[in-house]
């Protein structure tokens, strides 16, 4: 058996293991495993250095690392991915949410401000919702809103519908499995999306954690990238009142082949919300 370590020391060996395979987030990552495998927060860690790893948290450490160093992202390893400083439950079947797709809900937050919609009685749906976060972090901040949450994979409806439990919202969302085109009905005073949106052949060319990891099915957006939004954009038209808008995530080099589809299809043009990175991040139509 190995010998035992204290919490500092086996951070900073396992940062060390990181950093020297390259990994680009060597720190953080050792600090999230070592933080989770002892049940502290990031802050309060460094106060635990100097205590002993029992056995059993060790050997839950020794595998985690492998795990890692094998390309399997933090949150595949420990189940969840905060997203909006909430916690989301992951499994095979959901995307893991991503700091980016924030600029989505802070997009329809800030549109919602702007009309002085932010406590009304709203209803809404997130379409190909996965783990439910962009929905779930919405209805955390709009008290008095509703929504719908439609996903073509079982397995990430029934995420989503743990994930509600967990945040608490779990009364106001209902949770829907199939096609987006299907679900929704008229009268929605918006509908937001994070589609997929990836070309077919650029696929394989994605970091191993996203291609490896993330469910096919949330990633290929045909051999264009743009196969889910026209027909998400046609049915938009139909769903959503007069004064409501449409919100998606889309791709950094898809900004103008979005702004040409929103106007062929609907006449409308749209506007576009960079990321903190400065990308092109999400496309907004308004009705």
């Amino acid at each position: 058996m190995a010998s035992q370590k204290t919490i500092g020391e086996y951070y900073r060996a396992m940062r060390q293991k990181f950093r020297e395979a390259a990994i680009t987030e060597a720190e953080l990552d050792a600090k999230v495993l070592v933080a989770e495998a002892c049940q502290k927060t990031l802050a309060s860690l460094p106060l635990s250095y100097e205590c002993l790893l029992e056995p059993p948290v060790q050997d839950k450490l020794a595998h985690w690392q492998e795990q890692r160093l094998a390309g399997m992202p933090v949150g595949r390893i420990i189940g969840y991915r905060e997203f909006w400083g909430l916690q989301f439950r992951l499994s095979a079947d959901t995307l893991e949410p991503r700091p980016d797709t924030e600029t989505l809900v802070d997009s329809v937050l800030a549109n919602l401000d702007k009309k002085n919609k932010l406590n009304d009685p709203l209803f809404f749906a997130d379409m190909g919702t996965g783990s439910g976060a962009i929905a779930i972090a919405l209805l955390t901040e709009l008290p008095y809103a509703q929504a719908i949450a439609v996903d073509l994979s079982l397995g990430a409806a029934q995420m989503a519908k743990k994930n509600a439990q967990l945040n608490g919202v779990e009364s106001r969302l209902l949770v829907v499995q199939g096609n987006l085109l299907h679900a929704a009905r008229p009268g929605l005073d918006f509908v937001v999306s994070n589609p997929p949106y990836i070309k077919t052949e650029v696929l394989q060319q994605l970091d191993q954690t996203v291609k490896d990891y993330d469910p096919l099915l949330a990633l290929d957006g045909g051999c264009d990238g743009l196969n889910p939004y026209k027909p998400l954009i046609e049915q938009a038209n139909n769903i959503i009142k007069l004064g409501g808008s449409l919100h998606m995530e889309i791709g950094f080099d898809q900004q103008n082949d979005l702004e040409k589809l929103s106007m062929e299809v609907l006449g409308k043009s749209c506007t576009c919300q960079h990321d903190l990175a400065g990308q092109p991040r999400v496309i907004t139509i308004e009705f």
